[in-house]
């Protein structure tokens, strides 16, 4: 029986301490221990987690799209995403079943869906409230059963383009699709914002480099960097600032 080289057993220890630590870290994690509590918790303690913010935060463009635990922030470099690539937006999960909770428009747009899209539209934002000048889109996603059965609004069917929407305007329901993932999800809207590729499209939103930051949108602490922060409009959201 052959030996175990001493630099493969270092190796494995150097391994095994770094996935020690990183459980430790994530274990000890505010938004983790929100995570259990939304998982495993009664309404009461679920109630305790939801966010609603149907005005803009001041001195923030955008409303927050719909109510619920934001549980994951942007920039979150957790399974199933890493710090390779982290999640390129936000996810509102609902304190209710598929199809019950709204989505509205987080900002005045132009609405856009593809002929394929079964529970997610794209918003056209001409002038970046924020960045005058230039123009950025607004995803909304999972609108829509396991088996795909749409929650958007009628209004909004599949080909749709260049629908102009105000602020506030229902756009569908929260729903728990994943498309063809094997992986079940919990009921909740993922909402980022996406960058232009300077013609006039959206770039693929799944690429992290091509989102942007929501917290100064919103006027909330929604960048994984500033977890610790309890969650509501702020007047300084982004901890990195400060």
């Amino acid at each position: 029986m052959k030996r175990l080289r001493p630099w493969f057993l270092l190796v494995a220890f150097v391994a095994f301490s770094i996935l020690a630590i990183r459980l430790f870290i994530r274990l000890t994690d505010g938004r983790a221990q929100d995570f259990v509590q939304w998982g495993y918790g009664d309404e009461g303690e679920r109630a305790e987690l939801i966010t609603v913010q149907r005005d803009a935060c001041p001195g923030a463009p955008f409303i927050l799209p719909t109510d619920g635990f934001i549980g994951l922030l942007y920039e979150d470099p957790n399974g199933p995403y890493s710090s390779f690539a982290p999640h390129q937006g936000i996810d509102i999960f609902s304190n209710a079943s598929p199809g019950v909770s709204p989505v509205y428009a987080a900002y005045d747009g132009y609405i856009y869906r593809e002929s394929g899209w079964r529970s997610a539209l794209i918003q056209r934002i001409p002038d970046d409230p924020l960045v005058p000048g230039r123009q950025i889109w607004l995803y909304y996603a999972h609108m829509a059963d396991r088996e795909g059965n749409s929650f958007i609004v009628p209004a909004l069917p599949p080909g749709t383009a260049e629908t102009y929407v105000q602020r506030g305007t229902l756009l569908g329901y929260t729903g728990d699709y994943n498309g063809n993932s094997l992986r079940d999800i919990w009921v909740h809207l993922h909402f980022s914002i996406v960058l232009d590729d300077g013609e006039g499209r959206y770039l693929n939103e799944l690429e992290f480099a091509n989102t942007l930051d929501p917290t100064p949108y919103l006027g909330m602490p929604l960048n994984h960097a500033c977890r610790e922060q309890s969650m509501g409009c702020s007047p300084a959201p982004d901890c990195r600032q400060n």
